[in-house]
This record gives structure tokens, sequence and C-alpha cells, in this order.
């Protein structure tokens, strides 16, 4: 495993990182599965972890608790999020600071995170839904300064919202947070446009979710492809998304090289661009694990192959169902 600075904080984190929202609430999901391939990913070098509250009501906080107490002996950090008052994501333009993050409520959510957690503190505390008109109120300033000088968690980021990497950069500029997360894979590479040259800029850490297009980069959907009732993925991958979605992954079949998979070649790209910390691929799997972990050691793509990736960028904008 290869580890990379993650902005401002200086922590050495793994270019694996490990996402936990499937294992919270997801169906097919089996929790002592969960429970070992945590812990398989952290005997590979794996030291990031990110989770949610929303992530099954705190069940992944849970989790990641106590793998960090049963590894006493390395260091793991814990990222997890607050939720918005109003349970709703992504946010939307006419959402306001009370709406979604007034100070009683990110306190409240904190402590209810630490509760999960059962630990000392976290390592990074974030927003899990952004609108950078947010900073017009600086009441969450304020809260989420102070929970940190108490030392409840290290760090501030932002989860920004699907398909709208531009909905972040005031808050990079403000100098108020140390990272951000926000998706990147191969069809969705406008965040290197203007956000990633941000970042640089202001030392701010990138992590980078969604690697495999919420699967659709794994080559194991199709046009076919059902998901149990309740299933967040049914919402998502609706007919007209799921042919499309099918039809962009086929596309990139030719130019997988051979011996290769493709959510080998996805996650390489993405380890490709240099301003990203980390990636956080969602596993709860074994198999899934130590696949993904050895990615780090495979190293870069070809010149060649990574110019090639970039033509097939699809530049999409939020609508009813990609939430």
């Amino acid at each position: 495993m290869k580890y990379r600075k993650l902005g401002r904080t200086n922590w050495k984190v793994s270019e694996i990182g490990y996402g936990m929202w499937g294992m919270g609430g997801w169906t097919g999901s089996d929790d002592d599965e969960s429970v070992s391939s945590l812990q398989q990913a952290v005997d590979m070098g794996c030291n990031f972890f990110d989770t949610a509250w929303a992530y099954g009501a705190g069940k992944s906080e849970i989790f990641l608790g106590n793998l960090v107490r049963n590894n006493k002996d390395k260091r793991i950090y814990t990222a997890t999020k607050i939720p918005p008052r109003n349970f709703k994501w992504p946010s939307k333009r006419e959402y306001t600071l009370n709406d979604c993050f007034p100070p009683d409520h990110i306190e409240k959510f904190v402590e209810k995170s630490l509760k999960n957690f059962r630990l000392n503190y976290i390592d990074l505390m974030q927003f899990h839904t952004w609108e950078d008109s947010w900073l017009e109120d600086d009441r969450w300033v304020v809260k989420i300064t102070d929970l940190k000088s108490q030392g409840y968690f290290h760090a501030i980021g932002i989860s920004m919202n699907r398909w709208e990497p531009w909905n972040g950069i005031k808050a990079v500029k403000s100098g108020i947070i140390d990272t951000v997360q926000v998706i990147y894979n191969i069809f969705d590479q406008n965040p290197a446009d203007e956000l990633f040259p941000v970042c640089r800029e202001n030392n701010v850490g990138v992590i980078a979710r969604v690697p495999f297009d919420e699967g659709s980069l794994t080559g194991t959907l199709t046009i076919n492809s059902k998901w149990p009732e309740g299933d967040w993925r049914n919402t998502y991958f609706v007919p007209e998304n799921l042919k499309s979605s099918m039809e962009h992954a086929d596309a990139l079949k030719s130019l997988l090289p051979e011996g290769m998979t493709m959510p080998e070649m996805a996650l390489r790209f993405i380890l490709g661009e240099p301003a990203i910390s980390t990636v956080i691929p969602g596993m709860r799997k074994i198999g899934h694990v130590k696949a993904n972990m050895a990615v780090s050691d495979a190293g870069r793509l070809s010149d060649n192959l990574m110019n090639e990736l970039k033509k097939h960028r699809w530049d999409r904008h939020p609508t009813h169902w990609s939430q």
C-alpha cells in the first residue's frame, strides 16, 4: 500500500481507503462478512475509513469504532459525516443553513457519532451535504470550530453534491475546511477543471468517492440488473440511467488491458490524478477488499491508456433520480 498526504492535515493516508455506506444498510449485507472485510483492509495497509451517521443510523460508525479498538497497534484515521437536519440528499439551492445545519443540530450529531464510535475523538468530521451559500451565515463556522477546539474531532470537511464540483470552491477558498469529498471517476472528470487546482492552491485534501459510478464501472451490471425492494440502487438506476450507464461502460471494454479488471482500471485511473489523496470504494466482501487494496501497488496506468480514458468523460447534471 502506498500513502499520500491528506492536505494540510499532513496525515499519511492509504491511497485506497474504505467507503462504509453499503454495510450500513444496503440489501445483501452480512454483518459478520462486513467486519471481516474491514479487518482484511487493515491487514493490507488501509488506514482511512469513511462512514456517516446516515449509514444505518450509526450502524457503520459502531463497526468503525470497534475496528479501531481491535487494532490499537495501528493508526487508523476515522471520518464520518453529520446528516442534514432535513435528511434530504442532495442539498438544493433553496435549502438554508437552518434547514440543514443549524448549530444545535451540528452539536447533537457530533455527540451522537462520538457515542457510536466510543472513541475519545474522530479524526475528520464532514458535512454530509453542502451549499456554498451557507458561507454567508457564520453560525456553523462558530459551532464547528468550537467543537473542534474542544477535541471532538481534528479536521473539518465537506461532502459535495453529485455532479456539482463548483459548489464547494468558495468553501475551499475560505480556509475553514481541511478536506473535500467529491465524486471523481472515469466518467465524472469535471472536478479536475476547477476544483482540484483550487484544492492544491489551498492545501485541501481530496477524497474521491463513487469510483465505480455506483456499480456501472465494476463490469458486473447489465441492462436487466435489479435489486431487492427498498434498495437505494433501484431509485438511482432507473431505466433511463441504467441503459445509458451500460452503454458508456460497454464502450470502455475495448480499452481494458489483458489481465486487468474493470475495477482495477477504474481505481488506477483515479490514482493517476495527483490531487487525489485517497479513493474510497465501497466494499462488503473480502474478495473485493483484496482486489481493491492490491491496486495501490500496481502503479499508474500508461500515459496512452490514461489519455484514452479521458476521452470517456461524461458530463452529467443533477436530476430527479441522481440524488
